[in-house]
């Protein structure tokens, strides 16, 4: 490839984040309620020649491609549980792309393996544990890294399945809230437990699991002579952004011996501001953590930490010692390679964007964008309180997610106590959304929640970078007003 398409592809991109990333996105097909597969592929034409196109079609098509992709650093992007990129992270992105590096050795990639040993400390760090048991890896998204925990968990338990299997262990079970992610029973269908192995505790009314109710589900998965050996915690569950207690469950943990994750993809980066790091107490108990950076802290895709306070564990349950990369006699101390602890072989190299955020911006700086993450939460719950065409789905949020119901007229009118039960409501979020995607200015999320018995919400999430102001919010509520006022349900 010459350097004329890199040349034009690269510019291409800056000029759409110098100019504010102007439009969100823009259908293919104005006059279609939303932009059709059959669409782009008219657009793009995808098809693979013999010969290879010539460079102005690449270039082209490359603008193209720009041209109908969402711009999820738009600042009226909040359609998933990550939106924006610092700018700092998108510069070690592309250097670390340009370099093209693998993570597993430190032969082949000497200046990123201390810095993803020297982040690993910094993040386990904020989890209060020493510095001497801090392990961790750079893993390809949350899901695998709870993943990770749920390994670790077994092994630490189980040692000699790494040899022999589980099958003559006995039924193995974890628990985990009703309003987890759903990548906890992916794993355990993954690793051969399958998923009735997952045991889902009640939450509370703000969706955190239940002590009470968690101890009675280890005591009676005991009576039936299953064995219980992990517990999967929330610090910011997907939907409605709760956090487990942690201190009472770990209190749980340690009376049945039992492995404590927590899943703290979303709501992890609320230990950088003193203020809200409340929020995480008891993670010092944790005996592993997922934390997604590309969430809350806006590192650009991917920048999942997996962090365990089992120091050489990782490696105890992982290693294979693969001779043609992982030689014992090497020149250098080859426990510095970081391949044989991972699942994968090459890795990405996740955590030099990270670090390059973290040390532009510098510990205050980093504060602050998360701190405003909280007064946005407040100052939307606020509007929408203010507004009789909205209805609030809790009344206040503990993390950076806001779910909410617009209301037409004529569910307005109807008894404020029983709006939810009619079944018109869950029409109401897939009308609009289908109009904001024709309009291509705003995306917005919306799911409903079973496990509380509610019918599809918009849930706005908020990020760090670019910093959300009140003025955006404004736009949001806005443009659904608008937007609602006109369907008919």
């Amino acid at each position: 490839m010459s350097l004329r398409l890199l040349h034009s592809i690269f510019f291409e991109l800056i000029d759409k984040f110098l100019e504010k990333q102007k439009s969100l996105f823009k259908p293919a097909i104005k006059s279609a309620v939303t932009v059709t597969i059959v669409s782009i592929q008219e657009l793009l034409s995808l098809r693979i020649t013999k010969e290879g196109l010539r460079e102005d079609d690449l270039v082209e098509l490359c603008r193209k491609t720009i041209h109908y992709s969402v711009k999820t650093s738009h600042p009226h992007f909040h359609n998933q549980l990550y939106a924006g990129i610092d700018e700092y992270s998108l510069a070690g992105s592309w250097l670390t792309e340009a370099l093209n590096s693998s993570q597993a050795t430190y032969e082949i990639s000497p200046v990123f393996t201390l810095v993803e040993r020297a982040v690993l400390k910094y993040l386990g760090a904020f989890c209060s544990w020493k510095e001497e048991e801090i392990d961790g890896i750079f893993s390809p998204g949350g899901s695998i890294a709870n993943m990770y925990g749920i390994v670790l968990a077994r092994h630490k338990m189980f040692p000699h399945a790494k040899q022999k299997g589980i099958y003559n262990i006995g039924e193995l079970v974890l628990f985990i809230s009703e309003d987890a992610h759903y990548s906890f029973i992916k794993g355990a269908i993954w690793l051969g437990f399958g998923s009735e192995a997952v045991i889902k505790v009640k939450t509370d009314e703000k969706g955190r699991m239940d002590p009470y109710e968690l101890d009675k589900a280890v005591i009676k998965a005991k009576q039936e002579n299953k064995l219980p050996f992990f517990v999967g915690c929330t610090a910011g569950t997907t939907v409605l952004g709760a956090f487990d207690p942690l201190i009472p469950i770990s209190n749980i943990c340690k009376k049945h011996n039992l492995w404590m994750h927590v899943d703290a993809a979303l709501g992890g980066t609320a230990l950088f501001s003193p203020r809200h790091r409340v929020l995480l107490q008891g993670i010092e108990f944790a005996d592993s953590i997922t934390w997604n950076l590309h969430k809350l802290a806006a590192v650009s895709l991917q920048c999942s930490a997996f962090l365990t306070r089992h120091q050489n564990l990782l490696t105890e349950c992982n290693s294979f010692n693969a001779e043609y990369l992982f030689q014992s006699d090497k020149y250098y101390d080859s426990n510095y390679d970081s391949g044989d602890k991972s699942i994968q072989c090459g890795r990405k190299v996740d955590s030099f964007k990270l670090w390059l955020a973290l040390a532009a911006r510098g510990e205050r700086k980093i504060e602050l964008l998360v701190d405003n993450v909280f007064e946005m939460v407040e100052y939307a719950v606020q509007k929408i309180r203010e507004r009789p065409s909205f209805r609030l789905v809790l009344s206040q949020f503990e993390s950076s997610n806001v779910c909410f119901w617009y209301l037409p007229p004529l569910l307005r009118r109807q008894n404020c106590a029983n709006f939810a039960s009619d079944p018109r409501l869950a029409k109401v979020c897939p009308m609009i959304k289908s109009k904001m995607m024709e309009r291509g200015n705003l995306m917005v999320n919306y799911q409903p929640l079973k496990s509380k018995n509610l019918p599809n919400f918009f849930r706005i999430v908020f990020t760090c970078y670019p910093p959300t102001t009140e003025n955006d919010i404004d736009f949001v509520l806005d443009e659904i007003e608008n937007i609602g006022s006109g369907i008919i349900i």
